[in-house]
């Protein structure tokens, strides 16, 4: 009959031997998909919740927005203080931090897209003005 101890060396080594089996066994497979051209060294990165926006910010106190493709969106002017950026859980809102002034800025993200609709149906001039309200407590 095996004692405590021997059982318990016994298990030790046979964990260890598929401990270094598995190890031996891990590959990663990557790529470089795309390279954000900056103009300005990057500081920090933050990604939209839904994959659709990267916001990068730089040095000079910009924030540079990209799309899902790496094209260019915009720029948000923060300011030189400004050392770290996240995303809001929502996509909704951008928390830029500054260690210097000891500050949380909260930029509220609102995207204007434009939308083709050439050819589509109409009615009255093409060049009236257009509001679409969204209301979010509807019930």
């Amino acid at each position: 009959m095996f004692t405590t101890c021997a059982k318990f060396a016994v298990g030790a080594a046979v964990l260890m031997v598929l401990a270094i089996a598995f190890q031996a066994d891990a590959e990663v497979e990557w790529k470089i998909e795309n390279t954000l051209k900056t103009g300005q060294p990057p500081i920090d990165v933050a990604v939209s919740p839904d994959g659709k926006s990267v916001f990068v910010l730089t040095e000079d106190g910009s924030i540079a927005v990209y799309d899902r493709r790496g094209r260019p969106e915009g720029t948000i002017e923060v300011g030189a203080h400004i050392d770290q950026i996240r995303i809001g859980p929502s996509g909704e809102k951008l928390f830029a931090t500054s260690r210097r002034n000891q500050t949380v800025e909260i930029i509220a993200l609102d995207f204007i897209r434009k939308i083709n609709v050439s050819g589509s149906p109409s009615k009255g001039p093409g060049d009236a003005r257009v509001i679409v309200a969204v209301f979010s407590d509807f019930q």
